[in-house]
């Protein structure tokens, strides 16, 4: 929009602007709500893996103090439809490229018939107060008639074992494969191979505010308003409409302050690989078999288990790729996205490989990745699969050696880590360095929305479905709107999540919102400017042509105090009898715009950390930690560096601590924080950051998404760490997590130090 120079607020560390708000008590989340007359909803779940139901008894629980009700599954079966599954639509490109295969065991609002997993809903309990319905769900009894539970997913794909959803007779629910080249031809070239199986396990999104939703019915217009934790309005909406059997205008949904997000769930992989090599370690052809444990229910498709196969390559040339990705149920809670969404899974698969041709061959790990990355020339870089959008992958820019070469600079070169390394070996010390290289693909469509409107006031407000959950968002975009009207951000009112405000929006999810909201905020801010310009050009005299943004208005080009404000465009945009518009132009400054991307944008990074293995304790302490990472025009720096700072603890702890363990019952062994370790302050380094800055050609402001990078590289990096350190002991970690135990249960059975 060519505003008039000055600095911009794009590129400043700004303080976050939500920050006042939250950090003086004044947040308002879901638990802070508490409406006349609000009744409380607690659900009865199963104590079992696998059952069949065979009554609900409810009359005790109907009988206690302020109960109101009490449903079953099969209750709600008679009143309410199941939610729709819109969120497993694939777009008709993909499935047109792509050979697969898909079943959708439609999950129901409560279980009926059958439990599939132990704390799977079977009943409600609705009373005056949160602790009536609680005391009220311990009254209620479950007849139920216990199954043999199927909780490994290799078991779950064997013949003859326990079938989690009868109907379908089968516990395979998804598949695909998708590659280029031809793979076995390359395989039988390759003057090297290995193979190896490698498990990344399951691990917990675990937000400061839980999951929480409050509804009101307004009898009147017969209309509901939903408040609700969520990182999608528009698509709660959408559901809860289906279900309720009202038209989506008679539902409104809006998000408070919120928690965190992350997703749900972190996914479990058993990832088969078969790559080759020749002998200066340049990979020639990469095969990978991947099985997914979806749990229960597959509430997302195939969109996480997609990301896994396209992110594998990385940042790396391989000419032979194929993968085949098999989805499997099981008698566990379902899998849902968390941060990263199947690209740590795919990270950890490929780091641990480059690792391992480098450990056959001899030779240095850095240096066999050099060997195989896209170079900066090589830009824009065709890789030869389609993304999950249907168009073809087309990384959009960036510099992927120099990246690994800043990070290892940042921890004192190669070299003088060996040096280093060597020396405290000879005292008994057992140093690692370890590498995560990734591409993410971020700013997915279809679509994102934005209304912008400009006041009386000369104040401009944005509305907009996108969600915040710590992100920033109200401060990112004031930035973003602030440049593009020559205003000062507290000028910009920002407005999220909120089906009211806007009436078709997508929301927040995978590294999307910078992306998608900024050129959505672009494209309404252009077709208002022009209104704005001609309404200028009336008060002023003068044509459209001549004008140009100023500070908080419109002026003539080289006519210095000739200048109205926005505040007076928006009164002349008034309608009324004594408005001053120009002919033909309509009453208000408003404008809605919806951004479709043409495809993704892709941000990558590499993280590099050296760490110090205990052999007595197996204990893992990371001495240094550097990112190098590129995710185009950075908006606000301060808010980037939190972002991948805080996703890369997810990642430490992940790989380091965290794990969702289940017996041969199908039972939870870490089901709360005192069995579920979580990453404290002790555990997570400094890190230093190095920003690059590659603006992709995609989106007006050239940005790309960062919001789920921070936990893809930390697993393969503490486990190309680990090993690294180990490796006088001969020893590979290729399963997650590496915790102390499984440290020392493989030091106790190797081979002393060579």
């Amino acid at each position: 929009m060519n505003p008039p120079s000055r600095p911009p607020f794009v590129g400043r560390a700004l303080p976050r602007r939500e920050d006042r708000r939250l950090l003086t008590g004044r947040g308002q989340f879901i638990a802070d709500l508490d409406l006349p007359h609000m009744l409380h909803a607690v659900f009865v779940r199963s104590p079992v893996a696998h059952a069949r139901i065979g009554s609900v008894h409810l009359a005790q629980a109907l009988a206690a103090p302020g109960v109101v009700c009490a449903l079953t599954g099969a209750d709600l079966l008679a009143l309410l439809p199941p939610v729709p599954d819109t969120q497993l639509s694939l777009p008709s490109k993909w499935t047109a490229l792509v050979q697969h295969k898909f079943i959708n065991p439609q999950q129901p609002l409560l279980a009926h018939h059958k439990v599939r997993h132990v704390g799977e809903a079977v009943a409600v309990i609705v009373a005056e107060s949160r602790y009536a319905a609680e005391d009220a769900a311990q009254l209620v009894g479950l007849d139920l008639d216990p199954l043999p539970p199927v909780v490994d997913p290799e078991a779950a794909l064997r013949p003859g074992g326990p079938i989690v959803h009868d109907k379908f007779h089968t516990n395979l629910i998804g598949a695909f494969t998708i590659g280029k080249g031809d793979i076995d031809t390359a395989l039988a070239r390759c003057p090297h191979k290995l193979t190896r199986r490698l498990r990344h396990h399951r691990y917990a999104a675990a937000p400061m505010e839980c999951r929480g939703v409050v509804g009101l019915h307004d009898a009147r217009t017969d209309s509901v308003t939903i408040w609700s934790a969520t990182q999608v309005v528009h698509w709660v909406r959408r559901e809860a409409a289906a279900v309720l059997r009202l038209p989506e205008a008679r539902v409104r949904c809006l998000a408070l302050d919120v928690g965190g997000g992350f997703g749900v769930k972190g996914h479990v992989y058993l990832h088969d690989v078969e790559v080759g090599f020749d002998d200066e370690g340049r990979i020639l052809a990469l095969r990978d078999r991947f099985i997914v444990d979806c749990g229960a229910w597959n509430p997302i498709g195939a969109g996480v288990v997609y990301n896994t196969a396209v992110h594998l390559t990385g940042p790396y040339k391989i000419d032979a790729l194929a993968i085949e990705a098999r989805i499997a149920a099981t008698n566990k809670v379902p899998n849902a996205p968390y941060r990263g969404a199947g690209r740590p899974e795919a990270a950890f698969a490929m780091e641990r490989i480059v690792d391992l041709v480098a450990a056959e061959l001899g030779l240095e790990p850095a240096d066999i990745r050099l060997r195989n990355m896209i170079r900066a020339d090589e830009m824009p870089y065709r890789v030869g699969i389609p993304y999950r959008d249907g168009e073809p992958i087309v990384y959009d820019g960036g510099d992927y050696p120099r990246a690994l070469r800043q990070a290892l600079a940042a921890l004192g070169g190669v070299a003088d880590f060996r040096e280093r390394q060597r020396l405290a070996r000879e005292k008994g010390r057992y140093l690692g360095l370890g590498i995560g290289c990734y591409v993410e693909g971020t700013g997915v469509g279809p679509f994102e929305s934005a209304t912008v409107r400009i006041d009386p006031s000369g104040k401009i407000f944005v509305s907009s479905g996108a969600c915040s959950q710590g992100q920033g968002m109200e401060t990112i975009f004031a930035q973003v709107v602030a440049d593009t009207w020559s205003v000062d951000p507290e000028d910009v009112v920002i407005s999220l999540a909120d089906t009211a405000a806007i009436a078709i929006a997508f929301g927040t999810i995978a590294s999307r919102s910078t992306v998608t909201l900024s050129a959505a905020i672009h494209g309404a801010s252009e077709r208002l400017r022009a209104k704005v310009f001609a309404i200028a050009a009336n008060l002023l005299e003068c044509a459209a042509s001549d004008l140009e943004l100023r500070k908080n208005g419109v002026g003539i080009l080289g006519v210095p105090g000739a200048e109205v404000s926005l505040a007076e465009v928006a009164r002349a945009a008034r309608p009324g009898w004594d408005h001053r518009r120009p002919p033909g132009v309509d009453a208000g400054l408003e404008e809605t715009y919806y951004y479709e991307p043409p495809t993704v944008t892709w941000s990558y990074a590499v993280h590099a950390a050296v760490l110090h293995v205990d052999i007595e304790l197996g204990r893992v302490s990371i001495d240094k930690y550097a990112i190098a990472h590129d995710c185009g025009v950075v908006v606000n720096p301060m808010l980037v560096e939190g972002q991948i700072v805080g996703g890369a603890a997810q990642g430490i702890g992940g790989a380091l601590l965290e794990e969702f363990n289940y017996d041969a019952d199908g039972q939870l062994l870490a089901g709360s924080l005192m069995d579920y370790m979580l990453p404290t302050a002790c555990d997570i380094p400094r890190m230093v950051l190095i920003h690059q800055h590659s603006p992709s050609p995609l989106n007006p402001l050239g940005v790309k998404g960062v919001g789920e990078g921070g936990p893809i590289a930390p697993p393969a990096v503490i486990a190309n760490g680990v090993c690294d350190a180990l490796r006088p002991f001969g020893l590979e970690f290729n399963r997650l997590p590496i915790t102390p135990q499984a440290i020392q249960q493989a030091i106790a059975s190797a081979t002393r130090p060579r």
